[in-house]
């Protein structure tokens, strides 16, 4: 067996992996927060998820200020929705939740407005529409990698580029210093770079 092979089928098995154990993850959280109704427990759910729902947003809104909005808007939606929803896999549940969000502004925008009975059905029907793989698959990747990032590289790097926030933000927000916080981003950047780029 050629050892690129074996490498890949290594790899390929602890993707699988982390993939169970983050489902497994996913549920007790799920579990923990119908139990309790903590939004601490809501909040930690959706931060695993914060960079897959920004970027569906923003691929189907094509604007950085209302993806943000969206994003926003269905987690204020999960407060209420995961209380009486059963959901067996989160994430697949939270990108379609997110890209059905999205759809539904664009059409209003258009002024395409139909009655409840018509958007119910139309609802139901995009629930079972399948994901965009490539673009999952992608962010998944992204997600990944952010979660190998040290905490402040991490921290640092969502509020410059998901938030869109300035340096002197970061600075007050965080309580870093301006070196500290260019060091971060510009590090974190790299380790993203070779991240993704190891993982193809």
């Amino acid at each position: 067996m050629h050892p690129a092979s074996g490498f890949h089928k290594s790899h390929e098995k602890i993707f699988i992996l982390n993939r169970m154990t983050n489902q497994k993850i996913d549920i007790e959280l799920l579990l923990g927060y119908k139990m309790t109704g903590d939004l601490k427990i809501i909040g930690e759910l959706f931060r695993r998820y914060t960079t897959l729902v920004y970027g569906v947003c923003l691929k189907y809104l094509r604007d950085r200020d209302e993806a943000k909005d969206a994003v926003m808007q269905i987690f204020e939606k999960l407060i209420h929705t995961l209380k009486t929803h059963e959901v067996e896999t989160f994430k697949s549940w939270l990108y379609v939740s997110a890209r059905n969000h999205c759809l539904m502004q664009l059409r209003s925008k258009k002024g395409k407005f139909r009655d409840e009975i018509a958007a119910d059905m139309e609802n139901q029907l995009l629930l079972h529409l399948e994901p965009d793989e490539e673009l999952e698959e992608n962010l998944e990747k992204l997600e990944k990698c952010m979660e190998q990032l040290v905490a402040e590289q991490k921290k640092c790097i969502r509020l410059f580029y998901i938030e869109e926030k300035c340096y002197k933000e970061i600075e007050t927000y965080t309580g870093y210093d301006f070196n500290q916080v260019k060091s971060f981003i510009q590090n974190g950047k790299r380790n993203l770079k070779i991240c993704l780029e190891a993982n193809g």
